[in-house]
């Protein structure tokens, strides 16, 4: 048994008063507490940050601010979500149980951890993100659920969060408090690529807390939607994952936001498609290409090359299904 102690936050300011090296602050703990029980984190303080903001306020440009603490069943349930982001609404229950999104928390949900087989398993494997400088036992072993966009020699871990997809697509902002003030980062930059050093997850610094998540407001002209693709329908994280936003106008693209799922170390951000459709004909055509383009630069593993096409139809499929929507 490896001892820790336990202290409970009142608030951000009492919960950064108690930040240090070795603590780690506990939300819902449905991922920091499963790693704790194999022995991968091993944090020397838990500080429990539940009682900060819980709450879901709706702002007068249109936007939304959603406290860290609010749990994934209250977002995905919130009319004014369900109304102006479906694409968050479904994400989130996608993600997981009712049981799971009845305990997780919106920041506890960005900031979990890869759910990859071999960063679990310490049983005589190598995970350069469990040890860095180890090695990674994933190149060269079973990669059916690993990255084919943006990974690198030493890691090809995918991120697992559904939720996560849908906020980059809809170019969500990032509250976070630390040692050295406060700051908004772009939700699209709080995950790395793993490059050279996979153990680090995050553009975070020692100490930041993530206080609020800021949803900018989507014209109401716009259609929305979320779509997961899995082994089974529950309890399996995403193969291949689309979030996307499409406005419409005269028979053209006026605006578009994609990301996928299942295909990288972070929500991936598709901005060749993006580029590529933006002003262009809203047609198959123009999606079909627009997705070939995006998954052009992919590196399929020896189990995985599925994915190259699996993204690309579903992408095709998501943007058909939202030109359809608007007839």
């Amino acid at each position: 048994m490896i001892p820790f102690t336990y202290h409970r936050a009142a608030n951000a300011d009492e919960a950064l008063r108690q930040a240090g090296n070795g603590v780690r602050y506990l939300g819902g703990g449905t991922n920091l507490v499963d790693l704790m029980r194999e022995n991968i984190e091993r944090p020397s303080t838990l500080i429990d940050v539940t009682g900060l903001d819980t709450g879901i306020v709706e702002q007068s440009d249109g936007g939304m601010l959603i406290g860290a603490a609010a749990r994934n069943t209250a977002v995905a349930e919130h009319r004014a979500i369900r109304e102006r982001y479906p694409l968050l609404s479904r994400a989130i229950v996608a993600g997981a149980s009712a049981q799971i999104r009845n305990m997780a928390t919106v920041a506890g949900n960005i900031l979990q951890r890869t759910r990859c087989l071999y960063f679990y398993d310490q049983d005589g494997t190598q995970c350069n993100k469990r040890i860095p400088g180890s090695g990674c036992d994933a190149i060269g072993g079973f990669t059916r659920n690993h990255a084919i966009l943006g990974a690198s020699d030493h890691c090809i871990a995918t991120h697992p969060s559904d939720m996560c997809v849908a906020l980059a697509a809809l170019d969500a902002a990032v509250y976070v408090r630390g040692p050295n003030g406060a700051r908004k980062i772009a939700l699209a930059d709080i995950h790395r690529l793993p490059g050279e050093r996979p153990d680090i997850d995050t553009n975070l610094q020692q100490g930041e807390l993530i206080t609020a998540i800021e949803l900018p407001a989507v014209p109401s002209t716009a259609r929305s939607t979320y779509r997961k693709v899995r082994d089974r329908a529950s309890y399996a994280f995403a193969l291949v994952s689309v979030a996307a936003v499409l406005d419409v106008e005269q028979g053209h693209v006026r605006d578009v936001r994609l990301a996928l799922g299942g295909v990288a170390h972070k929500p991936w951000r598709a901005a060749r498609a993006e580029a590529l459709l933006r002003g262009s004909p809203a047609t198959v055509d123009a999606f079909i290409k627009a997705a070939a383009e995006e998954l052009s630069h992919a590196r399929p593993l020896r189990d995985n090359g599925f994915k190259v096409e699996l993204a690309q139809r579903t992408m095709v499929a998501v943007l058909t299904q939202l030109m359809e929507d608007m007839a």
